[in-house]
């Protein structure tokens, strides 16, 4: 069993039940799914750059890509409907947690200037959505024989419903918020 996936079950939920006030333990928010998506940009147009990409998410993710098409045509991008436009993996199980633990405690905190991630960018359902500006971040990838630095969309998505509960969660599992400057005159 996974390491994160182990202090879910043994420590976490727990504390959730007692903070959150929970008599069922089936209504305890946990994680559904994770989603990583990568813009491919001008890369759409080489073979080469689109399968160098294809294979650099592999090996961060786990798990082979799926091409995103476009749906319409925009002439002022230069593009058409059917050309390859981006990258998809969903994540579950075992690769989720696997995935989420190297996010937690390895990538983020190798970013430049890290000070936490926003606590912001939770919808109403209570799925939170992480920007990432270059992949080559991830230990998997070796800058020299990578592809260039594309950005990343991660969607962590849970059953907690508000964002209280899902940040609850996240902070428990490990996720590194921004703390608050409390300011006293």
């Amino acid at each position: 069993m996974n390491r994160l996936k182990e202090k879910y079950n043994k420590e976490i939920k727990e504390v959730l039940i007692k903070e959150l006030g929970v008599k069922n333990t089936m209504s305890l928010p946990k994680l559904v799914k994770v989603v990583v998506n990568m813009g491919i940009g001008e890369a759409a147009k080489s073979k080469q750059a689109m399968e160098a990409l294809q294979k650099d998410m592999a090996a961060v993710t786990g798990q082979f890509p799926s091409t995103r098409n476009a749906k319409v045509s925009i002439a002022s991008f230069s593009l058409r409907a059917g050309m390859p436009v981006g990258l998809s993996v969903t994540l579950r199980g075992e690769k989720m947690y696997s995935f989420l633990d190297r996010l937690f405690s390895i990538v983020l905190p190798r970013l430049r200037d890290f000070r936490g991630v926003s606590d912001k960018s939770f919808d109403k359902q209570g799925n939170y959505t992480l920007g990432l500006v270059e992949h080559t971040v991830f230990p998997e990838i070796d800058s020299t024989k990578s592809a260039a630095p594309h950005g990343m969309e991660i969607t962590i998505v849970t059953t907690g419903g508000t964002m209280l509960k899902s940040k609850k969660l996240l902070e428990l599992l490990g996720m590194p918020f921004t703390k608050e400057l409390k300011i006293e005159n």
